[in-house]
């Protein structure tokens, strides 16, 4: 009983680690997303941004919201910037030609605002950190921000 106890143990511990350490956007359940706000090209054409949403949890479950940008020179390179929890009031616009701001708020919830600015190529968001906890994407940014 020890023994099974023990490898129960080792191996939750193993997932958990391996979830937390090892995260990538491609964990991401496209197979049931919806299309969410954009395209919108950035000013000099060198980006595009587009939202996408991800229902989870059947009928009580919520939407998540994520946001990828795509590189039109670098033969279309796309890097998912942003991840979180959808709110209502969800936009995109960009303020120059590096920087995305994405407004993702529930006016009534003050508490709910995931809203931020982005320099696309430097920064990214996670509500949750798991993309800033990983050591897979440790490269892909210089700044991670989270809730």
């Amino acid at each position: 009983m020890l023994i099974v106890t023990l490898s129960g143990v080792v191996v939750v511990s193993s997932i958990s680690i391996y979830k937390m350490y090892f995260f990538t956007f491609s964990d991401i359940d496209r197979e049931f997303t919806q299309k969410g706000p954009g395209p919108i090209t950035s000013p000099t054409g060198e980006y595009t941004a587009n939202a996408y949403y991800e229902l989870y949890g059947g009928a009580a479950g919520g939407v998540n919201v994520w946001v990828e940008i795509t590189y039109s020179n670098e033969k279309n390179k796309v890097q998912t910037v942003y991840y979180s929890d959808a709110k209502s009031n969800i936009s995109m616009e960009w303020l120059d030609e590096d920087t995305l701001y994405i407004l993702n708020d529930e006016p009534d919830y003050p508490n709910s605002n995931r809203s931020i600015k982005l320099e696309i190529g430097k920064e990214i968001y996670h509500e949750n950190g798991l993309a800033c906890k990983s050591l897979l994407m440790k490269d892909e940014y210089e700044t991670c921000y989270q809730n």
